[in-house]
């Protein structure tokens, strides 16, 4: 998450916004929020009902929920989908930027 704070002017210019959902409770949430001074919006998922329906995965041996990164179109289509094997395994910012020029 913190990856797309660096090139968060990038994901502007190409009109796309980031929404991150968590699932924490709403107050440890907006507390990493507000101390990471995070440019984006965070959306709370504690009984992980968001996060169900895009079928992020649980893996209690590494430490909860694996990382899913998905890019939704302006008419709400799914044009991507990455989810992660691990907290490491994320796409970079440049393949997700390229991945956004190519839809719009």
């Amino acid at each position: 998450m913190i990856q797309l704070c660096h090139d968060h002017s990038k994901f502007k210019a190409l009109e796309t916004e980031i929404l991150v959902v968590g699932p924490e409770e709403q107050t440890d949430f907006e507390k990493f929020w507000i101390q990471e001074n995070l440019p984006f919006i965070g959306i709370p998922d504690p009984h992980h009902k968001v996060l169900n329906l895009y079928n992020q995965k649980v893996q209690l041996l590494k430490f909860g929920r694996i990382p899913a990164q998905m890019i939704i179109d302006k008419t709400g289509l799914l044009k991507f989908i990455h989810y992660g094997d691990s907290m490491m395994d994320i796409p970079s910012n440049t393949k997700i930027l390229k991945l956004l020029e190519n839809i719009n």
